[in-house]
């Protein structure tokens, strides 16, 4: 059976690795030039060019974003780089100049060509209007219902992209998880108002999310007089549609996060994976243990946004009056290396911990396993009480095998 693509976001190589190896069927990454999230590591050339050998070994595919809203000096070397990532192996980009998408057509025409949701898509006659312009796949915008997505899909069923060298099928990608825009995909100017950094040439502030005082409108009265009120909203939770986003055809399912730490992307990208391959599989769906594992992730307040029933969407899904950042300390390191025979660990800290703690192991291929440490010991065996130095060579016996990339975290 053909399943539907689970898309997941990457900073950095590390990350990219990390999300291929812990589901993903295919990673998006932005680089150096072209794309969004300024602040993310991002991709170097040589970057990109191991990122997608990485994936053409395991057999699946990377996606390059190039969606920023560009002005002309931001045109330079355009063919240039659309050529390289052609030639290195790049299955598609993600835009939403139509003038990028006219380019990759013309002088790249392996790479598949993806709308971005800041092109704010919201009906199929939009989508068939980009199909015919080559697109192969538009990517909605986040205030599509669950019943706005059944009808597009319904509605471009036969519809093929206007690609004389690959014609395809036009498929639709959505978001699943992760950060929501207060205000309407790729349309949003608070940021460079505020603070002169447009969101949609990658400066975004988050200018929702900070602590603002409310007043009555053309009063000095605050109404805000137990804390500050903010307009952000809740971050997108959509494990309970999954079934109904599968049966309406959608194509690929997206994961938000390029600034996102490699613990969260592991643990999110891993808890979808095990939903959608139960749904595959007609294994009876634990949505209890699927959002418990989410949890685990640092995360904020969730809910299921725009993509709930239209008279479902009230005033719960926005936050308004509370922050609700909960970072944790949970992730305590990743395996570097096993022996079987000594049943010693290497492993690279990245929270502090010290000896006889509860903690858990989790992995690609490693169901959730919990025991008490014993002695910890440093690189060179010697005991140590702490692990308290960021990424330090940490070694200790462990009592079950478990394997490179494999993380482990407080229980």
């Amino acid at each position: 059976m053909n399943k539907v693509e689970l898309l997941s976001p990457a900073g950095d190589l590390e990350k990219l690795k990390i999300a291929y190896l812990y589901g993903a069927d295919a990673v998006y990454a932005g680089g150096k030039k072209f794309s969004l999230r300024a602040r993310a590591s991002n991709f170097s050339l040589e970057d990109i060019k191991e990122g997608a050998k990485f994936a053409l070994n395991l057999g699946k595919k990377l996606y390059i974003t190039m969606n920023v809203i560009p002005h002309s000096d931001d045109l330079n070397d355009l063919v240039c780089y659309l050529k390289f990532l052609e030639d290195v192996g790049v299955t598609g980009i993600i835009v939403s100049s139509m003038y990028i998408a006219l380019m990759a057509k013309r002088h790249a025409p392996k790479l598949e060509v993806h709308i971005s949701t800041q092109a704010s898509t919201l009906n199929s006659s939009s989508v068939k209007y980009y199909a015919l312009c080559g697109a192969t796949r538009v990517v909605l915008g986040r205030e599509a219902t669950i019943e706005d997505i059944e009808k597009i899909c319904k509605n471009i069923k036969g519809v093929t992209s206007n690609n004389s060298r690959f014609p395809k099928q036009v498929e639709i990608e959505c978001f699943i998880h992760g950060g929501m825009c207060s205000s309407y995909s790729g349309r949003c100017m608070l940021s460079n108002y505020l603070t002169n950094r447009d969101a949609n040439r990658g400066g975004c502030a988050h200018s929702c999310r900070w602590n603002y005082d409310l007043y009555e409108f053309n009063g000095d009265e605050k109404l805000n007089n137990n804390g500050y009120f903010n307009i952000g909203s809740k971050d997108l939770n959509a494990i309970k549609l999954i079934p109904r986003m599968i049966d309406a055809g959608v194509k690929s399912l997206k994961i938000e996060g390029r600034m996102k730490s490699l613990y969260y992307i592991a643990v999110i990208t891993r808890s979808y994976r095990k939903i959608i391959d139960d749904y595959y599989n007609h294994v009876e769906l634990n949505y209890d243990y699927y959002n418990k594992e989410i949890a685990k992730a640092e995360n904020r307040l969730t809910s299921t946004g725009f993509l709930c029933a239209k008279d479902k969407i009230t005033v719960n899904e926005e936050l308004f009056n509370v922050r609700s950042e909960l970072p944790t300390k949970d992730f305590l390191g990743i395996v570097l290396d096993y022996d079987k025979n000594t049943q010693i660990v290497t492993l690279e800290q990245r929270n502090y911990f010290k000896g006889y703690e509860n903690v858990e192991f989790f992995g690609p291929n490693l169901e959730n396993t919990s025991f008490t440490l014993g002695e910890i010991y440093n690189e060179n065996m010697e005991i140590v009480d702490i692990a308290n130095h960021p990424l330090e060579i940490i070694k200790f016996k462990v009592p079950f095998t478990v394997s490179k990339y494999d993380m482990m975290r407080k229980f």
